[in-house]
C-alpha cells in the first residue's frame, strides 16, 4: 500500500467523526470532567484510563491538554495481565516494535527508530543495558515523538518513562506466583503513613526463579527498592530512594534464518554452547541512590531538584550463529566476552511558575540538567569458533574465555549540562498552547586502552525546540497540532569510536496532528494521532572506505488510534492500532548484498492492533481476555529476511475471596507458533515466542 497523507487524513477523520459523536452526547449530561489534583503517593484506582501523565510535559497535567501522543500502560493493566517485564508491558503499546536486545536488555522500537536509550525512572535518565523489573512500578508512560526539549539527547520515536511506587500511603501487600517452566515469583509491598509526623515509607522488592521455553534459558532474579519520604510542612518534603536489581540468565540471541525466513524448528531449540547456564550467561546488577525535594514557596512558584545516582555492572558471555551456509545446511557459531562497568548521576533543578496576565494563563518550567557518565567496555570476540547443523543443532562444548586481543577496550566518559525552558498556556477555555525549547552542551570523551589507537572527544551543542496548540470546543473534545525536533550525537549511549567521532549529530523533527476525547463522564477516553517522523543525517557505511559517514533520511508516516477505560456496561478496555509506514529513503549502505535505500525499517510492523478486555462478573469474580496481532517486520537492513506475522490471545480469570486475589492467566492460549522479536540488523538472530503457558497468582493483603 503506497502511503499518502490523504488516505490516512481520511481515516483520522471518520474515526474522530464517529468519537466526537459520543463526546458531544455527552457533553450536556456532563457539566465538568473530574478534577485533576497534584499528589505524591496515591492509591490508584482499578482503571484502565489515567487520566494524567508527567512525563510529556513534567508537571502533572490531563493527557487532554498535552499536544503529543503519551500512552499510559496503568497499574490495573499490568496487575490483570501478570506482566513482569518491560517487554510485556510495552507490546501493548501502539508502535511498538520488539528487540531481543542482545539477550541482555530492554529494547524497542517505538514508530520504525530503536529506542536502546531511550528509557527513564521518574524523568531521569536510566540508559544502562540490563533488563529492568516491574515490582516497584506504579505505571509506565511512553510518549511518542522526539522529547529533546525536556530530556536532551536521544528519543527519535519516543522514549519510556517508569512511574515508581512511592510513600504516603499505608498498604501491606505479598504476591505469590507460579507458573510454566518451573516459575516461581515472590513480591511485597510495605508502606506505612505515619501522619501527622509527616514520616512514612515504603519497601517494595522480588525474588523470581524460571527456566523457560528456550532450552538451557533460566533466570535467577532479586530486586529491592525502599523509600523514605519526610513531609517537613504543607509546603515541603524530601523524597529518598534506592533500588537494587540483580538479574542473571542465558544471553539468547534466537534462531538463525533459511531462505528468507526463520529456520522451522521447534520454538525451545538453542543455538549456543552445550552448558549454556554456565557458559553463555548475562548478569547484571544495578544500583541506585536518589533524592527528591520538593518545595513551594507561594501559590506562584514552587521549585525541585532531583537527584539520581547508579551503579551498573554486566558480565556478558555469548555464543550465537554468525552466518549460515544454506548449500551445506550448516550455521557458524561466533563466541564473544562482553564486560560493561558504568557509573553516573544525573541532577535536576526546576522551577515552576503560575502566572496569569491579561486573562491568559501560564504554567511555565525553567530546568537546568548536570550529569556524567562513566562507560568502561571490554570486549573479545571469535568468530567461527564450531559449526552445527541448521535444523538439528547440537551445541558444541566452547571454551568460556575468548583469548583474542580485545576489539573494544575503552572508557567513555559523557558529560552533560543543558537549561530548558517551557510554557503551558492556557489562552480561553478553547484554546490551549505548549511552547519549549532547550539547549545541549553534550561533551564525549574516550580513552583507549588498546595499542595504536588515539583517544577521542568532541562537544555538541544544539537547540531541541517544542511548539502545540490544542483547540478544545467542549470539555470532553481536545484536537491538536504539533511540531518538535531531538538531537542524536555520534556517542549517544556508547563511547566514542574512530568511525564516528567526527560525524555531527542525527536530527529529527516530527509533524502530528491529533485528536483526545473524554468518554462516559471521564472513565475513558480514546485518541487519534496522525504523523510524520523524519530523522536525517543518518549514519551509514560507505562501502568503498568501510567509513561512516552521515548521509541518508529514515522517515515514518503513521497513524495511531487507542481507546481505553470503563464501558457503561461495566466493561474495562484496553486497545489500540498503529499503521506505520517508517522506510529508508536516502542510503548508500548495503546489507546483505541489498542496497538499504528504499527498504523498510527493521523490526517496524506495519500494522499492528490489540484489544484486552474485563469484566466483573459478580461474587468476586472477574475474567477478561485479549488479542494482540502484529504485522510481518523485517529482520535486517537489507530486508533479505521477513519475520511472519502473527496473532495471539491471552485470558485471565481471577476471583477475591476476603483479603485474597486469586488469578489465573493463560497466555498464547492456542499455542500459535511465532517469532516475537530479532536484533534489527542480522538476519540470523530471530527469538520464538513462547508457546502456550500459564502463570498463577494469589495476592494477600493485610
Amino acid at each position: 500500500m503506497v502511503f499518502t497523507k490523504t488516505r490516512l487524513a481520511c481515516l483520522v477523520a471518520l474515526a474522530v467523526q464517529q468519537l466526537s459523536i459520543h463526546a458531544q452526547a455527552q457533553t450536556a449530561s456532563s457539566a465538568e470532567l473530574p478534577e485533576i489534583k497534584v499528589q505524591g503517593a496515591r492509591e490508584l484506582p482499578p482503571s484502565y484510563n489515567a487520566p494524567t501523565a508527567t512525563t510529556a510535559t513534567k508537571v502533572e497535567a490531563p493527557l487532554r491538554d498535552i499536544p503529543q501522543t503519551v500512552n499510559v500502560v496503568p497499574q490495573q493493566l499490568l496487575q490483570d495481565q501478570a506482566v513482569r517485564s518491560m517487554e510485556g508491558a510495552l507490546k501493548w503499546v501502539p508502535g511498538i516494535g520488539l528487540s531481543h536486545g542482545d539477550g541482555q536488555r530492554d529494547q524497542v522500537t517505538i514508530r520504525g527508530f530503536t529506542a536502546i536509550a531511550d528509557q527513564f525512572v521518574d524523568g531521569l535518565r536510566d540508559d544502562a543495558l540490563y533488563f529492568r523489573d516491574l515490582s516497584n512500578i506504579e505505571q509506565v508512560e511512553v510518549i511518542k515523538g522526539p522529547a529533546s526539549v525536556l530530556y536532551g539527547r536521544g528519543s527519535s520515536g519516543g522514549l519510556i518513562n517508569r512511574i515508581t511506587k512511592k510513600p504516603g500511603i499505608d498498604k501491606t501487600e505479598v504476591v505469590a506466583t507460579v507458573g510454566s517452566w518451573n516459575q516461581r515469583r515472590g513480591e511485597f509491598d510495605l508502606a506505612r503513613n505515619f501522619g501527622e509526623s509527616g514520616v512514612s515509607f515504603r519497601v517494595t522488592g522480588a525474588v523470581e526463579r524460571a527456566d523457560s521455553y528456550r532450552d538451557q534459558q533460566f533466570l535467577r532474579r532479586e530486586a529491592l527498592a525502599p523509600s523514605l519520604m519526610f513531609k517537613f510542612s504543607s509546603d515541603t518534603s524530601l523524597l529518598l530512594q534506592a533500588d537494587y536489581l540483580s538479574d542473571r540468565r542465558v544471553t539468547d540471541f534466537g534462531i538463525p534464518a533459511y531462505r528468507g525466513r526463520p529456520v522451522d524448528v521447534p520454538a525451545r531449540t538453542y543455538y549456543g554452547a552445550a552448558n549454556a547456564r554456565n557458559t553463555d550467561f548475562s548478569e547484571s546488577n544495578v544500583t541506585s541512590l536518589g533524592f527528591t525535594l520538593n518545595h513551594r514557596f507561594n501559590d506562584q512558584f514552587s521549585i525541585r531538584n532531583a537527584f539520581r545516582r547508579y551503579d551498573y555492572s554486566l558480565d556478558r558471555n555469548n555464543t550465537l550463529v554468525g552466518s549460515v551456509n544454506e548449500a551445506t545446511l550448516r550455521a557458524s557459531l561466533n563466541r564473544s566476552n562482553v564486560k560493561r562497568d558504568e557509573d553516573g548521576y544525573f541532577n535536576q533543578t526546576e522551577l515552576t511558575q503560575k502566572l496569569d496576565t491579561a486573562g491568559i494563563k501560564h504554567q511555565i518550567l525553567y530546568g537546568v540538567e548536570l550529569g556524567k557518565q562513566n562507560k568502561d567496555q571490554l570486549f573479545r570476540t571469535r568468530n567461527n569458533i564450531a559449526t552445527v547443523a541448521l535444523f538439528s543443532p547440537v551445541p558444541p562444548v566452547v571454551p568460556f574465555r575468548v583469548t583474542a586481543a580485545p576489539s573494544t577496550d575503552n572508557l567513555g566518559i559523557m558529560k552533560t549540562a543543558s537549561f530548558y525552558m517551557q510554557d503551558l498556556v492556557t489562552v480561553s477555555e478553547q484554546w490551549k498552547a505548549l511552547a519549549g525549547v532547550r539547549y545541549d552542551r553534550f561533551e564525549q570523551e574516550t580513552d583507549e586502552r588498546r595499542p595504536g589507537q588515539r583517544d577521542l572527544n568532541r562537544t555538541d551543542r544544539a537547540w531541541s525546540p517544542r511548539v502545540g496548540l490544542v483547540y478544545q470546543p467542549t470539555l470532553t473534545q481536545s484536537y491538536y497540532a504539533s511540531v518538535s525536533k531531538s538531537f542524536q550525537p555520534s556517542g549517544e549511549s556508547f563511547p566514542l569510536a574512530s568511525n564516528n567521532a567526527d560525524i555531527a549529530p542525527e536530527k529529527t523533527t516530527n509533524q502530528e496532528i491529533g485528536a483526545k476525547f473524554d468518554l462516559f463522564e471521564g472513565k475513558a477516553s480514546a485518541t487519534a494521532s496522525l504523523f510524520r517522523l523524519e530523522r536525517t543525517n543518518i549514519k551509514a557505511t560507505d562501502p568503498v572506505t568501510n567509513r561512516l559517514i552521515p548521509i541518508g533520511v529514515q522517515r515514518t508516516d503513521g497513524l495511531e488510534l487507542t481507546f481505553s477505560g470503563e464501558l457503561p456496561s461495566g466493561w474495562q478496555i484496553w486497545s489500540g492500532y498503529a499503521y506505520l509506514d517508517a522506510a529508508i529513503t536516502s542510503s548508500i549502505a548495503r546489507d546483505a548484498g541489498q542496497p538499504v535505500e528504499g527498504k523498510r525499517a527493521t523490526l517496524t510492523p506495519k500494522h499492528t492492533a490489540n484489544l484486552w478486555l474485563t469484566k466483573n462478573l459478580g461474587h468476586g469474580l472477574r475474567a477478561g481476555a485479549g488479542v494482540n496481532y502484529v504485522a510481518d517486520r523485517f529482520a535486517n537492513p537489507g530486508n533479505t529476511v521477513v519475520l511472519p506475522s502473527y496473532t495471539t490471545v491471552d485470558a485471565m480469570v481471577a476471583y477475591r475471596v476476603a483479603k485474597w486475589d486469586l488469578q489465573l492467566n493463560i497466555n498464547n492460549l492456542f499455542n500459535r507458533d511465532y517469532i516475537l522479536s530479532g536484533h534489527g540488523t542480522s538476519p540470523n538472530l530471530n527469538l520464538p515466542g513462547a508457546p502456550r503457558n500459564v502463570q498463577m497468582t494469589a495476592r494477600y493483603a493485610f
